[in-house]
């Protein structure tokens, strides 16, 4: 006799999974090897990214016609230094702004996360 199986599928909306990188705002082993261990480097990407990012910050809360491209600009210079905490925010606004949806909150953690890692610059640079 066999026993008859009822499969139900669900749709499950998206969530994104925990960081795989430890909850830091610069990764520094990822910059080193980003800079290829040269520290005037390093202290030249930190600089452009920390003023790119307070820039890109706030042209973003405009909300300009090109706000999904400067998001994903900002994913793409954060990933490079090792800020990834600002670069899954900025890849969450960007989905958000693609998609049309409401994106107040994630710019707003978009900031935080930008903040955060400028400090974190602020103190690598006085190193």
């Amino acid at each position: 006799m066999e026993a008859s199986v009822s499969l139900q599928v669900e749709r499950v909306e998206w969530m994104a999974s925990p960081p795989l990188v430890p909850d830091f705002a610069i990764d520094e082993a990822h910059l080193r090897r980003m800079t290829l261990g040269d520290r005037a480097l390093e202290r030249e990407v930190l600089t452009m990214f920390s003023a790119q990012a307070a820039s890109l910050v706030a042209l973003l809360s405009s909300w300009p016609a090109d706000a999904a491209a400067l998001a994903h600009t900002l994913k793409g210079s954060a990933r490079a230094i090792g800020a990834f905490a600002v670069a899954d925010a900025a890849a969450e606004l960007e989905d958000a702004l693609r998609r049309g949806g409401d994106a107040a909150d994630l710019l707003a953690m978009l900031d935080a996360a930008v903040d955060h890692a400028r400090v974190a610059i602020g103190d690598l640079l006085e190193r």
